[in-house]
């Protein structure tokens, strides 16, 4: 999988909310280019975890629809009535 590309506004704004994060939980304080590294830490990292995790979502949700699908075709066919 390729390097996960942001577009820049959304990246700066994950950077400042990286930033405002530690300020406010830790107490400390981090440039730029501390929340940027840290950030591309966080793609490199769990961006493919999170990838699977909703690509194995889709998949399910995929198969539930496929189901329900199924069902509602075979509840169309037309069945000769045996007496």
């Amino acid at each position: 999988m390729k390097a996960m590309k942001l577009p820049k506004e959304r990246r700066e704004a994950l950077v400042s909310e990286f930033q405002a994060y530690f300020e406010l939980e830790r107490g400390e304080a981090i440039g730029e280019l501390a929340a940027s590294n840290l950030l591309d830490f966080c793609l490199e990292h769990l961006g493919p975890v999170v990838y699977n995790q909703a690509l194995a979502d889709c998949r399910l949700l995929a198969a539930q629809r496929m189901q329900g699908l199924e069902e509602d075709i075979y509840a169309l066919e037309w069945r000769a009535r045996r007496k």
